[in-house]
């Protein structure tokens, strides 16, 4: 008991010393270390690379899963679809996967196709229809998935894991500098008393009580600033210590991000932009056919995005419907 009181009352000592030296900096009644340029620089860049990288994840959410999301029965739940995720997340388990919009499209276009006759020409378009909308959906639950691992995890692991190390870091060095500060300062005011306490007063002039006082005064003041000097040593080297390692930790961000995003693109095999570009081909030639194009049929004008050629050279073309 007596040892966490001792304790409580160091650390109290401790957060006192570090309010009045960070007050008197703020009034500007007090010293204050400065770091040097190509630290304050590091600092600088940190801040910046944690604030993009905050606004990049967030935009990139919104981009691969935007609120509202649909859910199996035709409703949308704006944050039941996050709130779900979060919890998968936190207990380590996997994220069932969810029906994309092309999927549930195809899925009503061919229950459409079931119900209103499949041997009927607006029956036959539609199932073909719902075939290309069951491949974009797929592909875009790939991209999605892709995307998560290969760009979206290393920024969350930089903001969850790396930043935090860095900020605590950062606040330890913060205190560090203020325990210098408080050092130098009562370096200087141990001296100042000192240089004080060692005018000897003239000895005839004066009372011998007051001599002695003089003398006693002195001593105890030289003690104070062996006590003080001792102390900002220890302060410094501490300091000194922790500058290195915040500094080893900003130097290493931009190699961090980009050895981790690296690694994250070989995780997630991005499918060939040939794959999304011929599943979208697709896409027009259905909807085309759906709309009544005459080009999109076989005859007629060429379907929008190029000519009778272009059909000719993708070799994972529909065809006409």
């Amino acid at each position: 008991m007596d040892f966490n009181m001792k304790k409580l009352a160091s650390d109290a000592g401790i957060f006192f010393t570090r309010a009045v030296q960070f007050t008197e900096e703020k009034f500007g009644q007090a010293e204050k270390t400065e770091l040097d340029a190509q630290f304050e620089n590091l600092l600088a860049r940190a801040d910046s690379t944690k604030n993009w990288t905050e606004k990049i994840l967030r935009q990139t959410e919104v981009l691969l899963q935007p609120n509202p999301k649909p859910c199996g029965f035709g409703c949308r739940l704006p944050a039941g679809a996050r709130v779900e995720e979060f919890l998968y997340e936190k207990l380590d388990r996997k994220v069932p996967s969810r029906v994309t919009n092309g999927e549930l499209l195809a899925q009503y276009m061919a229950e459409a196709a079931s119900e209103l006759g499949p041997t009927t020409p607006y029956g036959k378009t539609l199932i073909k229809v719902a075939e290309a909308e069951k491949r974009l959906g797929a592909a875009e639950r790939d991209f999605i998935h892709t995307a998560s691992i290969g760009f979206l995890t290393p920024l969350r692991t930089f903001l969850e894991g790396d930043w935090k190390t860095i900020s605590k870091e950062r606040r330890l060095l913060h205190n560090r500098r203020l325990d210098l500060d408080a050092c130098k300062a009562r370096l200087k005011k141990a001296k100042a008393a000192e240089a004080k306490a060692t005018t000897v007063p003239d000895f005839q002039e004066t009372r011998p009580r007051n001599y002695i006082l003089s003398a006693s005064a002195s001593a105890l003041w030289n003690d104070e600033v062996d006590k003080a000097e001792q102390e900002l040593r220890v302060a410094q080297t501490e300091f000194d210590r922790q500058a290195e390692v915040t500094r080893l930790l900003l130097e290493g961000i931009s190699s961090t991000h980009i050895s981790r995003h690296l690694r994250g693109h070989h995780r997630a095999r991005f499918p060939a932009p040939q794959q999304h570009l011929a599943h979208h081909r697709r896409g027009h030639y259905a909807w085309g056919a759906l709309c009544g194009q005459p080009g999109s049929s076989g005859g007629g004008r060429s379907p929008p995005g190029g000519g009778g050629a272009s059909r000719q050279r993708d070799p994972e073309g529909p065809g006409p419907l």
